[in-house]
């Protein structure tokens, strides 16, 4: 799933390549992706691109013709979501459930650039809102602080008190924005805490340790992926992780093999050398050998 430096660099992407482009046309090829009715998306018609912007793990494409009169395509990629660039487009509406595609902008004319927004996979959970303020959109309108503006005393507030694991604290977009299952591994083991560590119950050189892994982490990522381009940034980000998918493997920093603990339908890593002192966590799969 597109996290905080992902999308962060799509934004920057679409600054690049997409401002002051008016909208030719819009096709809808998944109506299920519009979550909006009103305003219609085909009221993008002749409008032009004024911006792209993050809201958590949101993207945003904004369209500001008059101070009182801005639009706001806003996208959440969801697991298997996408933007992808295009400099020339084929001119034939899309058959609705044909592959991949569930909408597509074309700016300055028809068939020429604008971008897709895909989905892989038959799981679809992209979701496209066309509104006039994003915090209409309720998962912005939800967002707790952004992690990357979150500053040390305000994260330490977040937590205290707080009886969640800090695995299932980090990926909580109501309590801090924009960090995902993916980044989360690798935000804990740089601080070398373990993913099941109770949140209200590190210490203060703890909660340093995180907060200083959260920044790092985050902003690595951020100056790795933007200038990418948008096709590239998967890969970007796959290259730069040290537990996240890599189940099996030896851990970068100590040697030690990176486990799983799996769930119904999701999966986190993590290295018992850097993280729990050697000791495997208790897995679905595997509790019966590890209790």
């Amino acid at each position: 799933m597109p996290e905080l430096p992902e999308v962060t660099a799509l934004a920057e992407y679409l600054r690049e390549h997409a401002l002051y482009r008016p909208v030719a046309r819009v096709d809808v090829a998944s109506m299920s992706a519009i979550k909006t009715f009103d305003p219609p998306v085909q009221q993008l018609v002749g409008r032009v691109v004024t911006g792209s912007a993050r809201y958590g793990k949101f993207l945003s494409v904004e369209f500001q013709d008059r101070p009182d009169d801005g639009l706001h395509l806003i996208t959440h990629l969801s697991r298997a979501g996408w933007l992808r660039w295009h400099d020339t487009a084929g001119t034939t509406p899309p058959k609705p459930g044909r592959g991949p595609l569930e909408l597509r902008v074309h700016l300055d004319e028809v068939g020429g650039p604008g971008f897709d927004l895909t989905e892989a996979g038959t799981q679809k959970r992209l979701a496209v809102y066309l509104v006039r303020d994003p915090q209409d959109v309720p998962g912005i309108a939800r967002l707790g602080p952004d992690a990357l503006e979150v500053t040390r005393d305000e994260f330490a507030a977040l937590l205290a008190g707080r009886g969640e694991r800090l695995k299932t604290l980090l990926v909580d977009q109501t309590v801090l924005s924009g960090v995902g299952n993916a980044y989360s591994d690798e935000i804990l083991h740089t601080a070398k805490l373990s993913p099941y560590a109770t949140a209200g119950r590190l210490t203060a050189d703890q909660v340093d340790a995180l907060y200083a892994a959260l920044r790092s982490v985050l902003t690595d990522a951020v100056e790795r992926s933007v200038g990418q381009k948008a096709a590239e940034l998967k890969g970007e980000k796959r290259s730069g992780l040290r537990v996240h998918a890599r189940t099996g493997l030896p851990c970068p920093v100590c040697g030690e093999t990176v486990r799983e603990v799996s769930f119904a339908n999701k999966s986190f890593q993590y290295c018992p050398g850097c993280q729990t002192g050697g000791k495997p966590l208790a897995d679905r799969r595997l509790s019966r050998l590890v209790r």
